[in-house]
């Protein structure tokens, strides 16, 4: 039987990025409130040796009974890593954090102070700031068949009650589509209650998938200004992998929430773009022939980098 739940999970997922995860972790610790009860689940997702034994130790060494980690034997990506995770969480919060970020204003009180008044909210995440204390756009879109064709400029020029700027400075709270995935706060209960990310995803677009869901069940997702971490984006993708392959897995992913969400037309429809724009790249650029190809035969997940992983 479980004891008495905490007031928020926070996961970490570490994938060969030991140094970043230490960073994070020890912002958590020096910048929340301790009024909140919380725990913090570290994920290895199938790290080197090496860089696990580093994490291993530190955690060690930290020697807080809040502070766990769990190893993965194999890479099952960022839902599937956090997914894993969820299961030795015991709280009324989960906050999924990438380990390429720190926390800047105690974040996690704003947010927790929000989501305890606010019914309707399942989910809210703060403002982002680039490693140069740059703001950097914190909320988008769903991705959807609109947004890939006409963009979402247009988007916001044409609807602009429920598809708000994401580069207009805010000081209140906002209704938004979703929250960038390196800092979601959601209500445990709203999701549980929609089966939490889909593992089916191995990166990429999780988090249109998980709040479109929520929006289905009536559940909002909130941009919170007031709130504020850094995020040193990609640390976990090393720039030498950002390649045609890493560029297919995101648009494999992309297909995949749009079919799942909007229906097949939606799909097809976008196929077909994506076919004549991607014919005439690859021309031009060869390198994008096998994306090309790809597209063709309909992005599918089987062909997924999941599917490259090795048990360890």
């Amino acid at each position: 039987m479980k004891s008495t739940k905490l007031d928020l999970s926070i996961v970490i997922i570490n994938y060969n990025s030991f140094e970043f995860t230490q960073k994070c972790i020890q912002s958590v610790l020096d910048n929340t409130t301790s009024t909140i009860s919380y725990e913090i689940i570290i994920v290895d997702n199938a790290s080197e040796r090496d860089d696990y034994v580093a994490l291993k130790n530190y955690i060690k060494e930290l020697n807080y009974s809040n502070v766990r980690l769990y190893r993965s034997r194999i890479n099952t990506g960022f839902g599937g890593g956090n997914m894993y995770a969820v299961q030795f969480a015991n709280a009324n919060y989960y906050l999924f954090l990438n380990n390429d970020t720190l926390l800047i204003n105690d974040p996690i009180k704003i947010c927790f102070d929000f989501m305890e008044k606010t019914e309707d909210a399942a989910l809210c995440g703060p403002q982002i700031f680039n490693e140069h204390q740059v703001k950097e756009v914190s909320f988008d879109h769903f991705t959807s068949l609109g947004r890939e064709i006409f963009g979402k400029k247009m988007l916001e020029f044409v609807f602009p009650g429920t598809k708000p700027n994401r580069r207009k400075q805010y000081t209140e709270p906002l209704s938004v589509d979703y929250v960038n995935g390196s800092f979601m706060f959601f209500r445990a209960k709203d999701f549980d209650s929609v089966g939490g990310f889909d593992t089916n995803i191995f990166l990429y677009f999780e988090e249109s998938d998980i709040c479109c869901r929520l929006k289905k069940k009536n559940k909002k997702t909130y941009f919170i200004p007031s709130a504020s971490y850094v995020h040193y984006q990609g640390i976990s993708i090393d720039n030498t992998s950002w390649n045609i392959k890493t560029k297919i897995e995101l648009k494999t992913s992309m297909f995949y929430v749009i079919r799942k969400n909007y229906g097949y037309l939606h799909y097809q429809i976008l196929r077909l773009f994506f076919i004549f724009r991607y014919g005439l790249v690859s021309i031009i650029k060869p390198k994008y022939f096998k994306l090309f190809h790809r597209i063709l035969i309909g992005l599918p997940l089987g062909k997924s980098l999941k599917h490259e992983q090795r048990i360890i």
